[in-house]
């Protein structure tokens, strides 16, 4: 991977994983419903934050792509923040089209998991 021109002060707060990656959880950005994950170097979040185009690291074909630039399924970058650990991103985005590869509009809907523990609920919460 190419070294970025990544603002320090942005790169100095990432912890990446052993890759060099981040974590990136791609939102849409007026309806708050959670689209895809994906992955992030410095030099992919320097190109989203500077384009306001979605550029992911494929960790499968170890390059660069930006959503939507071959499919038509593109994401415009409205927002990004970083978690409080620094180990992931929120990209809040315009979605055009399908966000998963599978030609979903969510990767997200493939059915709910059964939770079959029940914690105690706090007091303010209601039954």
């Amino acid at each position: 991977m190419p070294v970025s021109a990544l603002d320090p002060a942005i790169a100095d707060r990432l912890k990446r994983d052993a890759a060099g990656l981040v974590v990136a959880v791609v939102q849409q950005h007026d309806t708050g419903e959670v689209l895809m994950v994906g992955w992030m170097d410095d030099e992919a979040l320097h190109r989203t934050l500077t384009t306001g185009r979605a550029t992911y690291w494929s960790r499968s074909r170890q390059e660069y792509w930006v959503k939507g630039e071959t499919s038509g399924n593109a994401q415009y970058v409205r927002s990004v923040a970083l978690d409080c650990d620094g180990d992931s991103v929120l990209v809040k985005v315009y979605q055009i089209g399908a966000a998963c590869h599978t030609g979903r509009r969510t990767c997200f809907d493939a059915g709910a998991l059964t939770v079959t523990a029940r914690p105690a609920a706090r007091r303010d919460e209601v039954s």
